[in-house]
């Protein structure tokens, strides 16, 4: 396998709200890329639909060809790049809402990213494969066209694509029903994700977002880790985080003073906690990806990104 520098992911903003909860692209590369590493508010699928992409997802990587599908989960740090000349894909970016309660078959959605990226669903048959492909060229059709009612047309393409790939797949603790995720609780703890997207950079207390869905404590964190699938301390966490990486390329302000606004008990608490999740400090993370030039100035138009799109402009047409 080929080495890389090491890179740290960086913070994309797709102006998700409950508003416009999906943000959907197509892309053409004409050459290979370098690896990239996100992380952004919001699940993520995409679909091969011609050359070659490697993903990283923590210790998994993986070359997709046309048919392949990757799905990342809110917040979740994940690498790509273009592995072949003319490659196109597809993606959509979207939060829990868009897809709501819907069920596939026997499984919840939120199964196919709760669990760790290589157990997660995958094609698996040449039959599938081109179901797979069709799928993603309905996806760009509706990306790229923005018809009345494409967002409609995007999300059952998008059920569509996530209950082919859950035909033929059941999440490894199927035996234990009770860790399995139930997205028809996800009314019940909206409340708590709101809370938590309107106030990123605060510190949202269990006992806060328990009040916020009329629960009790304990009632709270096993809904919302049967629904989500993780914690909701950890999911909090990961969005703090994000707003820390944020502020590390839009402001000069010390590691002190970004702990004491981003909830972290200090300087060394959020020091530990951005060396797990990012995997390097957040000196070098801000030293990294400062743009040149005026540094706070121009991150805060965002962090540059390698060409990616070229059918449309996107949020991630700069990519």
């Amino acid at each position: 396998m080929e080495t890389y520098s090491v890179r740290h992911p960086r913070l994309y903003d797709f102006q998700l709200s409950a508003a416009a909860p999906l943000s959907a692209d197509s892309n053409y590369f004409r050459h290979e890329t370098p690896l990239e590493i996100e992380v952004h508010a919001g699940a993520e699928v995409g679909v091969i639909l011609a050359g070659s992409e490697e993903h990283h997802l923590e210790d998994w990587v993986r070359r997709l060809v046309p048919g392949d599908v990757w799905l990342t989960a809110t917040w979740e740090p994940h690498g790509w790049r273009v592995a072949a000349p003319d490659t196109e894909d597809v993606l959509v970016i979207f939060l829990p809402q868009f897809l709501g309660e819907e069920q596939l078959g026997g499984l919840s959605w939120f199964d196919l990213f709760a669990v760790p990226p290589a157990q997660r669903p995958r094609v698996t048959t040449p039959e599938m494969r081109q179901r797979v492909i069709g799928l993603g060229h309905e996806l760009r059709r509706e990306t790229e066209q923005r018809r009345p009612g494409w967002e409609s047309a995007a999300r059952l393409s998008l059920l569509s694509l996530l209950l082919t790939l859950s035909r033929e797949w059941g999440p490894p603790d199927r035996a234990h029903l009770g860790r399995r995720t139930r997205a028809t609780n996800l009314p019940r703890i909206m409340p708590a994700l709101s809370l938590v997207q309107s106030q990123r950079a605060r510190r949202v207390s269990i006992a806060d977002a328990a009040r916020a869905c009329g629960l009790s404590r304990a009632q709270f964190c096993v809904t919302f880790r049967t629904t989500m699938g993780i914690s909701f301390g950890r999911f909090c966490l990961r969005s703090r985080l994000g707003s820390v990486a944020e502020l590390l390329l839009t402001t000069d302000l010390p590691a002190d003073a970004i702990a004491e606004q981003t909830g972290f008990t200090d300087g060394s608490h959020l020091h530990h906690s951005f060396v797990k999740q990012y995997g390097c400090t957040p000196g070098r993370y801000r030293a990294d990806n400062r743009p040149r030039g005026d540094p706070v100035r121009q991150a805060q138009r965002g962090p540059a990104r390698p060409a990616r799109r070229s059918y449309r402009a996107s949020p991630r047409a700069a990519r």
